[in-house]
C-alpha cells in the first residue's frame, strides 16, 4: 500500500495500516491508525475518492470500513471534525461482467479469454451454459445444451472441459465453441482440473476423485467425505492435487492428495472453502471465511493464513499474467491488480 507524503494537521486522522488492502465492492476492511475515534458523538467520515464508505465500528485507532458498491477506485481517506487524514490506495475490484452464475474457478486461456459458467438452480437448463469474456470485456456466448455447467478447465490445446453436476458428464469444448461428451458417470460432477501429463481429474462431491487419463482410461484415484455443495480443485507447483470439499462446518480444510492418491489434511480451520488457485511462490489462495472475514485466504507453505482481500460471495479465482487476480461472486466476475504472480500449467 502506498502513503500520500502529505503532513496531516496534529491531531488530525492518521491512517497507518488498512487490512486487507484489497477488496470486492461491499467487502470490509479494517483500519488502523489514530485519532480515529468518534468525537464529540460524530462518527468520523471515510472517503473512497469522494464517495463516502459506511463506517461499521469506530475506536481511538480502530475503524471498520465498508466498501461502496460503486467505488471503482480506491484512494481512502478520514475526515473529522473538519480535518482530513493522509490517504492510503486500496485494490478495489473491478466489475468485467454480470447476470452469470459462477459455481466454481473461472479458466483463462493463453490470449487472457475468461469463461465463465451461467450454472442455474440444479436440473434447470440455461439459455447459455458458459460466456466468453474477451480482455477487453466482451461477453459472448461460447456454449450450450449443458445443464447445471459447473467445473471448468483448459487443456494444453486450448479445448475447455465442463463438468456438469446434473448428469455426471464432462464435456470438451473446441476453441469455436463446438461441445462433445468427453465422459461420463462421474457421480455429481463438480471441480476439475489437469495435471502436466494431460491426465484430467474430476471431483464428485457425493465422495470421489476420478481421473481420466488421455486415453480416457477412468481411475478411483482418492476418496474423501462428502460435501454438501462442490469439490474445488487445483494443482501445487510439485503435481500435488487440492481439494476443498465445503461442509457446514466452520472449521473446514484444504486437502492434500499425493500422486499415488494418499490424503491428508493440508490446512484445517476455514468457513466454507470453495475454489482455489496457486502462485509461483507455492502459496495457496482459497475463497474462504478466515476468523470471521470473508474473501480470499493465502496460506504459505509453513501453514501461516492470511485474509488478502475482502468480500463475500466468492466463489473461485484465476491468476492472469501481470499479476491480477480474476474472480468469480455473486453472479459476476471481477478483475482486481492483487500484484501476484500464479502458476499456469500449460
Amino acid at each position: 500500500m502506498r502513503f500520500s507524503k502529505e503532513s496531516p494537521i496534529p491531531n488530525s486522522p492518521r491512517i497507518e495500516s488498512a487490512t486487507p488492502d484489497a477488496a470486492l465492492p461491499g467487502g470490509e476492511i479494517e483500519v488502523r491508525g489514530t485519532q480515529l475515534g468518534a468525537l464529540h458523538s460524530r462518527m468520523p467520515v471515510a472517503v473512497l475518492d469522494g464517495i463516502v464508505a459506511p463506517v461499521l465500528l469506530s475506536r481511538a485507532n480502530r475503524l471498520i470500513v465498508r466498501i461502496p458498491e460503486d467505488v471503482q477506485t480506491g484512494r481512502l481517506e478520514i475526515r473529522q471534525n473538519g480535518q482530513s487524514s493522509n490517504t492510503i490506495r486500496l485494490k478495489i475490484a473491478r466489475l468485467i461482467a454480470g447476470n452469470l452464475h459462477p459455481v466454481g474457478n473461472p479458466a483463462v486461456d493463453a490470449k487472457g479469454n475468461i469463461f465463465s459458467t451461467d450454472s442455474g438452480p440444479r436440473g434447470q437448463k440455461t439459455a447459455v451454459s458458459v460466456y466468453r469474456i474477451s480482455s477487453s470485456g466482451e461477453m459472448q456466448p461460447f456454449v450450450s445444451g449443458i445443464t447445471n455447467a459447473t467445473g471448468l478447465a483448459l487443456d494444453a490445446q486450448g479445448f475447455v472441459y465442463v463438468s456438469s453436476r446434473l448428469d455426471g458428464t464432462v464435456h470438451r469444448v473446441s476453441p469455436q465453441g463446438a461441445a462433445s461428451i468427453y465422459a461420463e458417470g462421474m457421480g455429481i460432477a463438480t471441480g476439475i482440473a489437469f495435471d502436466t501429463a494431460g491426465n484430467l481429474y474430476v471431483g464428485d462431491r457425493s465422495g470421489t476423485i476420478f481421473k481420466i487419463s488421455p486415453d480416457r482410461q477412468i481411475f478411483v484415484f482418492a476418496t474423501l467425505e462428502p460435501s454438501i455443495a462442490a469439490y474445488h480443485l487445483a494443482f501445487g507447483l510439485d503435481g500435488t492435487l487440492f481439494v476443498t470439499a465445503p461442509s457446514t462446518s466452520s472449521y473446514d480444510s484444504i486437502y492434500a492428495i499425493d500422486h499415488a492418491g494418499v490424503v491428508r489434511v493440508y490446512y484445517r480451520g476455514l468457513g466454507r472453502p470453495q475454489g482455489l488457485a496457486f502462485d509461483v511462490a507455492g502459496n495457496v489462495y482459497v475463497s474462504a471465511s478466515f476468523h470471521g472475514t470473508r474473501g480470499i485466504v493465502c496460506i504459505t507453505p509453513s501453514g501461516k493464513a492470511s485474509v488478502v482481500l475482502a468480500g463475500s460471495g466468492i466463489v473461485g479465482l484465476a491468476f492472469v499474467p501481470g499479476g491480477n487476480a480474476i474472480l468469480a461472486a455473486n453472479g459476476a466476475v471481477y478483475d482486481v491488480p492483487l500484484g501476484i504472480e500464479g502458476v499456469r500449467l500449460f
